[in-house]
């Protein structure tokens, strides 16, 4: 029922912003607590039917390809080895898991971060996921929790280390955001960069 409401919504969202040069995205939920279990419990009671024997995304993954939609998805910073382990989480086996969906259904890929994380290990981690090695790489990344924590001493410069690495990447950053968001960040391009560039960050 909901992969039908999904392509239904999905349908109507493109026929509705065809021809505008709008990128469509759909948010699908990082739902990773008990993802070591047999039951998958908390993705099934989520309404994400993935189970040890059955892979649920790709279903979803095919239906987002079907309407040229982008599959956002999140948790992207997280590890394994930061979770409790009475949970048996694995973010890090969902993120594996819907890299090679998206892959195997030749649908875009972007991501986001799950908690308010400053620290160079989160961002390592995003690059890390950013990657293409197995699965799809990401597209598109999107930094959630923005507040003014961001722009203090070390956390300023833990981002501007990870948008530096994330252009260098081959991940092209738009010199400017639709609203005109006067946020500056010098040397994203390369270290040789004379004038400082202006960056988007969502």
């Amino acid at each position: 029922m909901l992969l039908d409401h999904g392509d239904r919504l999905l349908s109507a969202a493109k026929g509705t912003f065809q021809g505008t040069g709008a990128k469509l995205s759909g948010k699908v939920a990082g739902i990773h607590w008990h993802y070591n279990t047999r039951s998958h419990a908390a993705e099934l009671t989520a309404g994400y039917y993935n189970t040890r024997h059955r892979d649920g995304y790709l279903p979803i993954a095919r239906m987002f390809s079907k309407h040229g939609v982008v599959f956002n998805f999140t948790c992207m910073e997280m590890r394994d080895s930061q979770q409790p382990e009475h949970a048996n989480c694995s973010p890090e086996g969902l993120v594996r898991q819907v890299k090679m969906v998206t892959k195997t259904a030749r649908v875009e890929l972007a991501g986001e971060n799950a908690l308010e994380r400053y620290d160079s290990g989160a961002y390592a981690q995003v690059l890390a996921t950013s990657r293409s090695d197995s699965g799809s790489g990401l597209s598109a990344f999107t930094y959630l929790r923005m507040n003014k924590r961001l722009f203090e001493g070390d956390n300023w410069r833990n981002m501007v280390e990870f948008v530096k690495n994330m252009s260098e990447g081959g991940r092209k950053i738009p010199d400017s955001d639709s609203r005109g968001t006067n946020l500056y960040i010098g040397f994203i391009r390369n270290k040789n960069v004379e004038k400082t560039k202006e960056a988007a960050l969502a």
